[in-house]
């Protein structure tokens, strides 16, 4: 078994495993934590209630944080004529059609989110093997299908930090809201943003709490147990 280093076991003892935090307790401590030579990314784990198997207990969508995620991101974009256009303009790092579809389907994966126009699912379509185990296939449900008319704004919203979020195999859900060099406020914000949405976006068939349990960590630090009932009403405060 491999040796805990001090800097992981400092951490560790800072944070009591039986004990609820408020969010924003949870946020510095976790800031506080975040010690790696690199800007670490928060993340918040979210346990749910829901049942995956059922399609009315899924949940998927997609929110703009007020801070962004802390990283450019690369926006490659299927579309063609003027909507392409419109998307190159918007400022999206790749663009084009059939060429483009071609590229990623040969393994091309230079990109963080992937826009569609509407026109152009028919053939995006036949992706789904390659974007969709990596959470990037285009859906209307998340805002990464689009029309002329809201292109330049889906562009817009990416290149500024759009989150998407969805259900995993074993109903959890993993949310990036930041970077530990963000200020305590600005990740709070962007919990409360999170948060609120996916509350915004309880499914039909959801019995009870949809949210059971939550954890924020950073990438090399130890997770932090959140309160929920403390996040829930957080997110339901003005920002």
């Amino acid at each position: 078994m491999p040796k805990t280093g001090k800097r992981t076991t400092a951490a560790r003892e800072k944070v009591d495993k039986d004990t609820l935090y408020s969010p924003m307790e949870a946020v510095a401590l976790v800031k506080e934590n975040a010690t790696a030579q690199f800007d670490e990314t928060v993340e918040l784990h979210i346990k749910t209630g829901l049942d995956g198997r059922h399609a009315d207990q899924q949940i998927r969508g997609s929110v703009v944080l007020p801070h962004g995620i802390g990283k450019e991101v690369r926006v490659l974009v299927f579309a063609e004529g003027e909507a392409a256009t419109i998307a190159s303009t918007a400022g999206a790092d790749e663009v084009g059609s059939d060429d483009l579809i071609q590229r990623v389907a040969d393994g091309y994966l230079g990109f963080d989110v992937v826009l569609a126009q509407r026109e152009l699912m028919g053939k995006v379509g036949g992706l789904g093997r390659v974007l969709g185990p990596r959470g990037l296939m285009p859906n209307p449900r998340t805002n990464t299908v689009l029309t002329e008319d809201n292109l330049a704004r889906g562009v817009e919203e990416a290149k500024s930090g759009r989150v998407d979020f969805r259900l995993d195999r074993t109903n959890l859900m993993h949310c990036i809201i930041g970077k530990a060099s963000f200020q305590v406020d600005q990740l709070g914000d962007n919990l409360r943003a999170m948060i609120g949405e996916i509350m915004r976006s309880r499914p039909t068939g959801a019995k009870g709490q949809v949210i059971r349990g939550a954890t924020l960590t950073s990438t090399m630090g130890p997770g932090v147990p959140l309160d929920v009932n403390q996040m829930l009403e957080m997110a339901n405060e003005p920002g």
